[in-house]
C-alpha cells in the first residue's frame, strides 16, 4: 500500500478532541475517517476537511463492527471517544454512571481496537493513539470513577504496547489535563455555570494543543514510538493543584 494515500480513523469526533485531532490529521495530509452518535454534528466537522463521517456508538458491540466494516484500510487509529459522568463521593457514587464509564472509555476502546487490528498491522506502518488522561495517573475526591476508568485505559494501553512488540503498530496514550471542551458540561449533567467555574482563573488547554500533538505523534517515522505524552496547562501542576488567577 505504499502509495496510497494513509488513513486516520478518530472515534468521538463530532466535538472537542476529536473534531479538533480530525482536522489536524486532515491538514497533514491523512485520510480521515470519522465516527460518532452525533451523526449531524459529525457531519458538520467532516464536511469542510473532507473526512467520511460514519455512525459509531463505541458501546455498542454491533454499531462497532458495522463501522469496522466500512473502513477497508486503517494506518492511524485514535481512540478518543471517552467521558465523565457526575462527580460523587465512593458513598455516593451511582452505578450507573460507572458502568457507563467503563462502557464507554474502556470497553469501547477495547472494542475499537480489535475490530480494526487487522488492518492496522495490515498498513505495515500502524498506530493506535490512545487519549486518556492525567486522571490515569492520579485521582482526587469525587472522581474515583472517571479515574479508575482511566487507570484501566492506561493499563489496556500499556499491555497493548507489550503484545504488539515485534509488530508493525505502535501505541501511544495522549494524557491531557484540564482542558476547555464540553467534558466539563457533560460530567456536570449540562449545568454551565457549574462548568464555567472549573475553568474559572485559570487558562486550560484548547482541543487544538492536544490534536496538535496528536498529529505530532502520527507524524513520527515508523521506528519512532511515543509510548506516553502528558500535556497540562502552565496553571495546572496535579489534577487538585491549580494556580487560579483573581478576577480584575
Amino acid at each position: 500500500m505504499p502509495d496510497a494515500k494513509r488513513v486516520a480513523v478518530v472515534t468521538g469526533a463530532s466535538s472537542g478532541f476529536g473534531a479538533a485531532a480530525a482536522r489536524a490529521l486532515a491538514r497533514d495530509g491523512f485520510e480521515v475517517v470519522v465516527g460518532a452518535r452525533r451523526l449531524e454534528r459529525l457531519r458538520a466537522v467532516a464536511a469542510p476537511i473532507g473526512a467520511r463521517a460514519l455512525p459509531l456508538d463505541v458501546t455498542d458491540p454491533a454499531s462497532v463492527a458495522a463501522f469496522a466494516a466500512s473502513v477497508a484500510r486503517c494506518d492511524v487509529l485514535v481512540n478518543n471517544a471517552g467521558n465523565a459522568f457526575g462527580a460523587e463521593s465512593i458513598a455516593d457514587a451511582d452505578e450507573a454512571k460507572w458502568r457507563a464509564m467503563f462502557e464507554l472509555n474502556v470497553m469501547g476502546v477495547l472494542r475499537v481496537t480489535r475490530a480494526l487490528l487487522d488492518r492496522l498491522l495490515a498498513s505495515g506502518d500502524g498506530l493506535i493513539v490512545n487519549v486518556g488522561s492525567i486522571a490515569g495517573f492520579e485521582v482526587y475526591p469525587g472522581g474515583a470513577g472517571y479515574t479508575a476508568s482511566k487507570h484501566a485505559l492506561r493499563a489496556l494501553t500499556r499491555t497493548l504496547r507489550l503484545e504488539l512488540l515485534g509488530k508493525p503498530v505502535r501505541v501511544t496514550e495522549i494524557a491531557p489535563g484540564m482542558a476547555e471542551t464540553e467534558f466539563s458540561l457533560v460530567r456536570l449533567d449540562g449545568d454551565a455555570e457549574r462548568a464555567r467555574k472549573v475553568y474559572e482563573g485559570m487558562t486550560p488547554l484548547a482541543a487544538e494543543d492536544v490534536a496538535e500533538a496528536i498529529a505530532w505523534v502520527a507524524g513520527r517515522p515508523p521506528h519512532v514510538d511515543i509510548d506516553e505524552l502528558v500535556i497540562r496547562p502552565r496553571d495546572q501542576a496535579t489534577a487538585m493543584l491549580v494556580h487560579r488567577r483573581r478576577p480584575d
